[in-house]
């Protein structure tokens, strides 16, 4: 069967398996505890309630949606740069880049996130030209009605499906859908948020919109308007994570992800393991009265010659093995997110060979030089629609490679002690365990020392909001330094 305007095409649909996962780990606890028995199964015998009242307390440790943020934030520690050779319309249109008050630093940061996904995009588009009046509309008077390009996100799920053709052999976009809403007038004085999908081709779009049947019942899709863009091409730009083709993108940190989702399950069980090595459960062997039993430390039990009483207690043993599987997790899980942090030797020409500093880098900065290409791109479209002749380059901070995992990892764990993720303690010790800190040194000696040291040279004390007048020194009126006016 043809597929409709809105379908998913099967490269989206291969892609979009992991979406909801991601997804759910960067929206934290709540989102997690949605998906029900998606990511928390009920185990075999469990009764229905019992793990409805286990995923009611679960709680997730946030390492792939912390991990995803230190990596976001490295490349846009320092402000984007733009070449010299930027025309100065794009220099203006970068400080509003989306028409809603988003810089380029802003806006670049926002989709290079959304680029963990695997794959997302910026579509380039221009508001209407301005209708001539009586004779030929100048420049001038486009940019006086606010007639500019602009950048417009499109997320990983909004993606629907498009087709490529072979063009003096490079690939070529010849169809792209992307998924949309619009909010419309419902009656006089109402809203309502519709559907829609926006069709491009080159030099062209058309977009489509869902409407209520009320013959058949069903949803139709109607084509509601239809424009031209003025280009050849399609302006839009994909922007991958892993690249693995034309139009195909890995999330980076996928691996990251199901380490994560099995430390939720690992945490829940482990607090149910707690929860059940805290209680007892009270066994009596031998005939009994039919009245009920009261424990408690004064508390008489009448038990029938033979009788015995007997606790059924949850092991101290087998919570110390569920704290050590959780930390041995947490562990793989700071190894796998320093990964793309590492110096790696890649594909090197003669002239990167002279240059380690060239030919050795980490993921993540082949990650944000693929980036940058993008934005390049991007801009390129904005000159096309604006009639320039360049547009400019971008560069972005990439000096944040690591020559070591060790090093790696132990940036990722002093990120996650300054996001709160981790105590003081704990990453003093994944420090000293990676050899970055002396085994001689103990976290609370150090919070003494920290506690008793002077402030550091050139930081102001604190001033004192209640002074004591009494404690001002006497003011010697035959002090020279003393004016007589004070």
């Amino acid at each position: 069967m043809a597929a409709a305007v809105n379908d998913r095409s099967a490269a989206v649909s291969e892609m979009a398996q992991d979406w909801d996962m991601l997804e759910a780990l960067m929206s934290g606890t709540r989102a997690m505890r949605a998906r029900g028995e998606t990511y928390l199964p009920r185990w075999t015998l469990e009764h229905p309630n019992d793990h409805v009242a286990r995923l009611a307390v679960a709680t997730l440790f946030p390492a792939y949606q912390r991990t995803v943020s230190v990596m976001v934030g490295k490349p846009f520690a320092k402000a984007l740069v733009l070449s010299d050779d930027t025309p100065p319309e794009i220099e203006a249109w970068a400080e509003d880049i989306d028409l809603e008050g988003v810089s380029l630093h802003v806006f670049a940061a926002e989709m290079f996130a959304e680029t963990f996904y695997g794959l997302a995009g910026i579509l380039v588009e221009a508001p209407k030209a301005v209708e001539p009046k009586g004779g030929m509309v100048t420049k001038a008077d486009q940019i006086q009605a606010g007639v500019r390009p602009y950048f417009v996100r499109v997320l990983h799920n909004q993606l629907l499906g498009w087709r490529v053709e072979k063009v003096n052999g490079k690939a070529k976009l010849m169809q792209l859908r992307l998924k949309e809403s619009a909010t419309v007038p419902d009656g006089d004085f109402g809203e309502v948020e519709v559907e829609r999908v926006r069709v491009l081709t080159p030099g062209a779009y058309e977009v489509w919109q869902k409407q209520a049947n009320a013959e058949t019942g069903k949803d139709d899709w109607k084509s509601v308007e239809k424009g031209t863009t003025g280009l050849t091409e399609i302006p839009f730009v994909p922007l991958y994570g892993r690249r693995k083709g034309f139009m195909c993108g890995h999330p980076p940190l996928l691996d990251l992800a199901f380490l994560n989702v099995k430390h939720w399950q690992e945490q829940s069980d482990q607090d149910d393991g707690v929860m059940y090595a805290r209680k007892r459960l009270v066994a009596i062997i031998g005939d009994q009265d039919k009245a009920d039993l009261v424990a408690s430390s004064s508390a008489v039990v009448h038990l029938p010659v033979g009788g015995d009483i007997k606790i059924a207690q949850g092991s101290a043993e087998n919570v110390k093995i569920g704290i050590d599987s959780l930390q041995a997790l947490e562990d793989q899980m700071i190894q796998a997110g320093a990964e793309l942090l590492v110096k790696k030797p890649g594909s090197r020409t003669a002239t990167e060979s002279a240059n380690d500093a060239e030919g050795n880098k980490s993921d993540l900065q082949r990650l944000v030089e693929n980036f940058e290409d993008s934005l390049d791109q991007a801009l390129w479209f904005m000159a096309q629609y604006g009639s320039l002749k360049s547009a400019g380059n971008v560069s972005l901070f990439k000096d944040f490679g690591a020559s070591s995992l060790s090093q790696a990892s132990g940036q990722l764990v002093m990120s996650m002690r300054g996001e709160g993720l981790i105590s003081d303690e704990t990453a003093i010790a994944e420090m000293k365990r990676r050899g970055e800190l002396s085994a001689d040194v103990e976290a609370d000696e150090e919070a003494e020392k920290i506690a008793s040291q002077p402030p550091a040279l050139g930081a102001i004390p604190p001033m004192d909001p209640n002074p004591d007048p009494a404690e001002d020194p006497p003011v010697d009126p035959n002090d020279p330094a003393t004016d007589a006016n004070d």
